[in-house]
């Protein structure tokens, strides 16, 4: 009995493995500094208008899917990482717009508009919004890259072989000479 169960789950697991995994139109448009809300996605194939389940605020309903795919889950690991920056961020900034405030409305007698405490909340505000476009930069390529290379350790019969032939990265670099040269490259599996 147990060797059944054992059976039965590495079948499950196998198959979970074994699913194209594709996002929602709107989420493969996203790019660098892009929205940061949660991606939809779906395991459906050949149908016209697949159901999209939502992967969660860190990507933990996709997890299940990527299990066995060391890189895939490495990508989601980066995804979560940006996201708790995120949160970190956000939370960092509305406590020092809220520290300000209670600075300014704290004496009765008159409001005082710039001590030496609410410079420090400023400062920490604008050192918060700056540091903000560098989590967001590439918080979305890093889920996108993990569906990527899920779909990428799949069969060639399964996702095509054009599919498997596209350069995982494409550029612009320049010659010695100064010409625009277009720089192509490939991961090896």
């Amino acid at each position: 009995m147990a060797l059944t169960c054992c059976a039965g789950l590495s079948m499950g697991a196998q198959a979970q493995q074994s699913t194209i995994i594709r996002l929602a139109p709107e989420d493969q448009e996203r790019g660098l500094n892009g929205m940061q809300k949660n991606f939809f996605f779906t395991t459906e194939t050949g149908t016209s208008n697949p159901e999209y389940r939502n992967a969660g605020f860190f990507g933990q309903r996709l997890r299940p899917y990527l299990a066995g795919n060391q890189e895939a889950l490495a990508n989601l690991n980066d995804y979560r990482r940006q996201k708790w920056l995120f949160l970190a961020e956000r939370l960092t900034f509305v406590g020092a717009v809220g520290l300000y405030g209670q600075q300014v409305l704290a004496l009765d007698e008159k409001q005082q508009y710039f001590n030496n405490t609410q410079k420090a909340a400023i400062g920490v505000a604008a050192f918060s919004l700056l540091s903000n476009i560098f989590i967001s930069r590439n918080t979305n390529s890093h889920f996108q890259r993990a569906v990527e290379a899920h779909n990428a350790g799949l069969p060639a019969a399964r996702t095509g072989v054009l599919y498997q032939l596209r350069p995982s990265t494409v550029g612009l670099a320049a010659s010695a000479t100064g010409r625009p040269l277009l720089a192509l490259s490939w991961n090896l599996r």
